[in-house]
């Protein structure tokens, strides 16, 4: 694909892997939108990309823990943009940012769940009216090996939580509303595909588990690029990629009734079913 002159809206992109990707379609010609909590990081990315020649992304500052601040970008990208040739849901914490304990939302949702999946799985939503405009258009969920199979009876995990157990169900889940939404939008000539962007990238999020990078920003970018771009990839649907190439997910994100179950439960806390 040829990104000059594309919009495309990568979450949590002023760090990382997403600040990595957004600087590289900034650079070949596409209109980059940035999200953010911190708008010195976004300054410090967009001079960096107007100094390098390029146009200067538009930041959006919004906090994806809550509904309302999910909505509230959904809005501001809507009101300021006709159609969004890609958007890249990127946004999300670890296992042990702020600590090891259990977290909630300011809606009362375990908060990776909500970060790591109910955000995308919102603002995907709410912003395909821009992506059907622009189709063909790409929506890329950065997601992960680490998969952990939903428990309906206990989705929050209000018993035997572990961060590692929490981040790997948002990150199965994200794999899941993929399968799904792809083939939702069969007809709509929009690709929704997951990815296992690389193993342990030396990212902000890695470093705040304690653990030991083994993988660079670029890896994963080319990664999630190849996803974005690629031509190889422009009629293919409903995939997971570990890195380059396609992979097998957990067993429970083939399993339509799970899907099913998924998505009844995430329109209802996200307020889409009504």
């Amino acid at each position: 694909m040829d990104m000059r002159g594309k919009t495309v809206l990568i979450t949590g992109s002023t760090d990382g892997v997403g600040r990595y990707v957004a600087s590289r379609l900034a650079a070949e010609g596409a209109q980059v939108l940035i999200h953010g909590r911190d708008a010195a990081r976004a300054k410090t990315l967009i001079d960096a990309i107007v100094k390098a020649g390029h146009a200067a992304p538009v930041f959006y500052r919004a906090d994806l823990s809550s509904v309302a601040g999910t909505r509230e970008l959904a809005a501001a990208v809507i009101r300021d943009h006709k159609r969004l040739d890609v958007f890249v849901s990127n946004a999300g914490i670890g296992s042990q940012n702020d600590g090891p304990q259990r977290q909630e939302s300011r809606d009362g949702y375990e908060l990776r769940f909500a970060v790591n999946y109910l955000s995308g799985f919102l603002l995907a939503h709410l912003l395909l009216p821009l992506l059907k405009a622009a189709a063909p258009s790409r929506i890329v969920n950065v997601a992960s090996l680490g998969q952990h199979p939903i428990d309906f009876d206990d989705v929050m995990i209000t018993k035997g939580y572990s961060g590692s157990r929490a981040y790997a169900q948002s990150k199965l889940s994200q794999i899941m509303f993929t399968i799904d939404l792809a083939a939702e939008l069969m007809d709509a000539r929009i690709t929704v595909n997951s990815l296992h962007p690389a193993t342990y990238m030396n990212t902000t999020m890695v470093r705040a588990g304690g653990i030991t990078p083994i993988s660079t920003v670029e890896q994963g970018g080319a990664a999630i690029l190849h996803l974005v771009e690629g031509d190889d990839v422009a009629g293919k649907s409903g995939l997971f990629f570990n890195g380059m190439n396609e992979a097998r997910a957990n067993p429970q994100a083939y399993d339509a009734n799970a899907r099913k179950r998924l998505r009844a439960l995430s329109e209802k806390l996200t307020g889409l079913s009504s």
